[in-house]
């Protein structure tokens, strides 16, 4: 099935995904908060009952992945398994408890003259996904969008298509039950990258706005060639800083949460960063912790002079996203050479400081210019769902409309509701 499309006129093909996602969004700005709630239950039961659908797919795809050489990390960013089709379907259900963010008020207020002005949240209209490897990815940007009112154009990475058109079938099942249109969630469904090119010039006109997630190569391009806005998601060039007023034993478990847990994660620590204050009393310790762990080590000089078995960083290091069991690791003279280093290689992702000074932390926050700032815990943190939002379609690093996690509220715009009795400007 998948070489007979592949066989297809894309740029024929994409400009009627396009039309047919612009009709659809038509009918879910206006869709009732129940009918898209009951598509989202809908979703989620049929994620489960095709969870040996997917499982095989998802065979499929690491298959091919392996005979590719990717790597363990890529590996696992692609692979699901029985709990994480759960949390998938889980996901699912907890965007049904979010607030539906469509005709909330924003503000209003009322004019000398009488008319009572409100800002009121719209739908985006038509939204262009375009991911690698996280099947995952299908179900949540798909939910999102449907929560917020927006049709979306699904387009992942080839490495995981099998696992994609399975979950994806699970959310058209969900909306026929509902009673909305399937074509609400489309999937772009050929590997072609001719596609990706005929999204970023707009669908004709169709898609309102592109979110890319994925690798810096992907990004770049969107951000060169996309005719249309987009949701920038930068590579997690997280870092920590471990202050001199660090607790040793909660900086241990924060460091090593934050690369350990999951490596291929965007918001997994790349860049460690040890006051000299502490270098002796902290860094040795933190450093072995990691090491017995499984994680290789790269350091600055004064690194390898305080720890064994460390491999000597380069400057290529230090904007390096490993996604990996890989760590950079290097000892500053304090707060100011850390921002320091965060402003010159930052991705404006996520970055975090571990100190019991509050007036330092303080600081940290107002110097460092990221998306996420945090103090004093894990930087696998970065998620929309540790933040309450339900799931999301990725981590913004831009500064225009959506920053940080983009959830329901982030995929909608406003417009203004003016009511008069009459009312005739002079």
């Amino acid at each position: 099935m998948l070489e007979k499309v592949e066989s297809v006129n894309v740029q024929a093909l994409m400009a009627e995904i396009g039309q047919r996602a612009r009709a659809a969004s038509r009918i879910l700005a206006v869709a009732p908060t129940e009918t898209k709630d009951s598509a989202l239950k809908e979703m989620a039961k049929a994620v489960r009952a095709a969870m040996p659908d997917i499982l095989q797919g998802n065979a499929k795809d690491l298959e091919l992945m392996r005979a590719n050489g990717q790597s363990a990390s890529f590996l696992d960013r692609g692979t699901l398994t029985e709990e994480r089709i759960e949390a998938v379907a889980q996901a699912l259900e907890d965007i049904v408890a979010l607030d539906d963010p469509v005709g909330s008020v924003i503000s209003a207020w009322e004019r000398p003259n009488g008319l009572k002005i409100e800002r009121v949240r719209t739908p985006l209209g038509v939204i262009g996904v375009i991911y690698e490897s996280r099947p995952n990815v299908t179900a949540d940007a798909g939910a999102l969008c449907l929560k917020a009112g927006n049709a979306v154009v699904l387009r992942g990475g080839s490495d995981t298509i099998h696992s994609n058109k399975a979950i994806h079938a699970a959310l058209q099942a969900g909306l026929k039950a509902a009673g909305l249109p399937e074509d609400a969630i489309q999937m772009v469904p050929v590997t072609d990258r001719a596609a990706v090119g005929e999204m970023l010039k707009g669908l004709g006109g169709n898609l309102d706005v592109i979110v890319p997630r994925g690798g810096k190569s992907l990004v770049a391009r969107v951000q060169d060639e996309a005719r249309v806005p987009v949701f920038a998601h930068l590579e997690g060039l997280v870092h920590i800083f471990v202050d001199r007023q660090a607790d040793l034993n909660k900086a241990l478990d924060i460091v090593v949460n934050s690369k350990m847990r999951r490596t291929g994660i965007c918001g997994a620590l790349e860049t460690l960063m040890f006051d000299e204050a502490v270098a002796h009393s902290h860094l040795p310790a933190i450093v072995k912790a990691l090491q017995d762990a499984g994680c290789e080590v790269r350091g600055d000089a004064r690194t390898r002079e305080l720890c064994e078995n460390v491999v000597p960083a380069s400057e290529a290091d230090w904007s390096t996203e490993y996604l990996d069991e890989i760590l950079a690791v290097r000892v500053v003279s304090g707060l100011d050479e850390a921002i320091e280093h965060i402003s010159a290689y930052s991705s404006n992702h996520t970055d975090c400081i571990v100190t019991e000074d509050i007036d330092a932390a303080e600081a940290f926050f107002q110097r460092v210019d990221s998306a996420i700032v945090l103090h004093n815990a894990s930087t696998q943190f970065a998620d929309g769902g540790e933040f309450g939002m339900g799931a999301e379609i990725g981590i913004a690093t831009g500064r225009m409309h959506a920053r940080g996690p983009v959830g329901v509220e982030q995929l909608t715009s406003f417009k203004y509701r003016v009511r008069g009795e009459g009312q005739i400007r002079s």
